[in-house]
């Protein structure tokens, strides 16, 4: 990573090219059926050599099956938490020893479609509180919302779980929750909300995805709020008139890979597009992202969303891909067991099925990407307490897959 130390990776492909042909299904509906094939697995740009990087890694499934896993976070004694989108917690203990019996202490969720529950989260305190967060979709599909949560952990049960906030818009169907946790080194939090869903689903008399433009909604928003749910005083539309003070961005159509970089601070997110238009951005306060004003993304019946790629007061996309990779998960990475990658990002494609190796420079701009194989659907990225890069996939007998040099 060149913010940090040359990083010479093999065959990668070049920054600006952006691939703008169309996908034709839809990657966040394939995100959610088993049988979806793999899209677009490697970029059309993947030149045979950028496969050296992916052979020189060691790919070790630790634990199968999991079902449908979404988040993982690790706790102190190095125990990894991972949530699994029917509504349950599972703990992984060192070596790979899965739990067999659940973490007790879980409300209903609504599991259906894209809804679930979703991300977890360990407070950056949670040696002195105990407190883990989650996000999940709440309600029927006929009125549901992403909602966030926390518990306390004692080592075996979950208890005194609070729901600290919720999206203040309920809609129809089973699309677009988001969601992720990231920390900002304040200890306050950020949190993705999807903007409700695909047309022809409706809220307010019109298209649901128009809310992303709207202040006073969550939807297509990141959040930021403090670690009880409520609003920080300095958030950037705190003052304004008609705006939710909790907004930090907007404009997002579906967030679902999100991380703050832990040694600059910067935040990061990947997002899903439609047919196509998935995008990689630096998440800044206050700033607009376009959607759907403003857009790579086709509707999945054909057509323009919107004939404007870019607008003054907008901003774009460092990556656009397209066709789509569905885009889950976010790593930073900052261990030291892959020193040449310290600062490069690691995004995890759905339907691609695999990790996007992103090098960037000294002014945060992408230098090279390449695909990492990994042959099922990615739901999440992180890197573990030893420095390696643990990866969930999306799958009714999913996997936890670890990453080591070869």
């Amino acid at each position: 990573m060149l913010r940090y130390r040359l990083s010479s990776i093999v065959g990668a492909v070049m920054a600006g090219a952006m691939v703008l042909s169309c996908a034709t299904s839809n990657p966040e509906q394939s995100a959610t059926s088993p049988d979806a094939p793999a899209e677009a697995a490697l970029s059309n740009n993947s030149d045979p050599s950028s496969q050296v990087q992916a052979e020189s890694l060691q790919q070790t499934i630790l634990v199968e099956p999991l079902e449908h896993p979404w988040g993982m976070a690790w706790l102190p004694d190095g125990t990894l938490m991972v949530t699994e989108r029917p509504g349950r917690v599972r703990l992984i203990k060192a070596g790979g020893f899965l739990d067999p019996t659940p973490v007790s202490g879980v409300p209903d969720v609504f599991a259906a479609g894209q809804g679930g529950l979703m991300d977890v989260s360990v407070h950056p305190q949670f040696a002195e509180n105990q407190w883990v967060y989650f996000t999940y979709a709440a309600g029927s599909s006929g009125a549901n919302q992403t909602r966030v949560a926390r518990a306390q952990f004692d080592g075996d049960t979950l208890s005194d779980w609070t729901v600290i906030f919720e999206v203040n818009r309920t809609k129809q169907g089973s699309q677009h929750f988001g969601s992720r946790i990231s920390w900002l080194p304040d200890n306050t939090m950020l949190i993705s909300i999807g903007d409700g869903g695909n047309p022809p689903l409706q809220l307010e008399g019109e298209l649901i995805r128009h809310q992303a433009q709207k202040l006073d909604s969550h939807l297509g928003k990141v959040l930021r709020l403090n670690d009880d749910g409520s609003v920080p005083e300095d958030n950037p539309f705190a003052n304004t008139p008609e705006a939710d003070p909790a907004v930090w961005s907007y404009g997002h159509r579906n967030i679902q890979g999100l991380m703050v970089d832990p040694i600059t601070g910067q935040a990061w997110a990947t997002e899903h597009g439609s047919r196509g238009g998935d995008e990689l951005n630096r998440v800044d306060p206050g700033e607009n992202y376009g959607w759907p004003v403003v857009t790579h993304s086709r509707e999945y019946t054909g057509g323009e969303i919107s004939s404007e790629r870019s607008r003054p007061g907008m901003i774009d996309p460092l990556v656009v891909w397209t066709p789509a990779i569905a885009p889950s998960g976010l790593l930073i990475y900052q261990g030291d067991r892959f020193p040449d990658w310290q600062g490069d990002l690691f995004a995890g494609g759905l339907v691609s099925q695999d990790v996007r190796h992103i090098a960037l420079d000294d002014l945060d701009m992408v230098v090279s990407e390449t695909p990492i194989p990994i042959g099922q659907r990615v739901r999440d990225v992180r890197q573990g307490p030893d420095g390696l890069i643990y990866i969930l996939t999306d799958e009714p007998n999913g996997r936890l897959i670890r990453l080591e040099p070869g």
